[in-house]
């Protein structure tokens, strides 16, 4: 179906911004945070633009998103995306993704399920900005906060 996408191993070589993102998904799966903060752009950009109150709405460079990511599979055990569907927009540096990921919430042991979309733009080959539009009301779940660990 178009636009339906897999998460089949990409390396980091490839290029385009589809490719890139279902590589970091991999990462991500995979739990290894400190590859998936390598494919950000030094300036890179991390949005929430629906987080709730005490969550950070934006973060600015590499670091800061690296610090939030830090305690992510702490958390939340992510074991699968299975419904992924990676957009191309005008812009062929922009893409726009519709997901859903499902896991384990690791402190409660009860299910995660969350739906996102996200905007993602690439830059030399490196997210240079990711709106990440997830659903604020899952964080009033137990166990999901993994900003709490002082990585605010």
């Amino acid at each position: 179906m178009p636009g339906n996408t897999s998460l089949a191993d990409t390396s980091p070589a490839d290029t385009s911004p589809a490719d890139l993102y279902r590589h970091s998904l991999r990462l991500l799966l995979d739990k290894n945070i400190p590859a998936w903060v390598d494919l950000w752009a030094e300036d890179g950009i991390l949005e929430f633009p629906f987080a709730p109150q005490g969550w950070p709405g934006r973060l600015e460079g590499k670091e800061a998103i690296a610090a939030y990511m830090r305690h992510y599979p702490d958390h939340i055990d992510l074991h699968d995306v299975p419904d992924l569907r990676i957009h191309q927009t005008t812009e062929s540096d922009v893409i726009v993704v519709e997901m859903r990921a499902v896991g384990r919430l690791v402190e409660t042991d009860s299910p995660y399920d969350m739906t996102y979309i996200a905007v993602v733009t690439v830059r030399d080959g490196l997210i240079s900005t990711y709106r990440d539009y997830w659903n604020p009301l899952t964080v009033q779940e137990p166990g999901v906060d993994f900003t709490a660990s002082g990585t605010r």
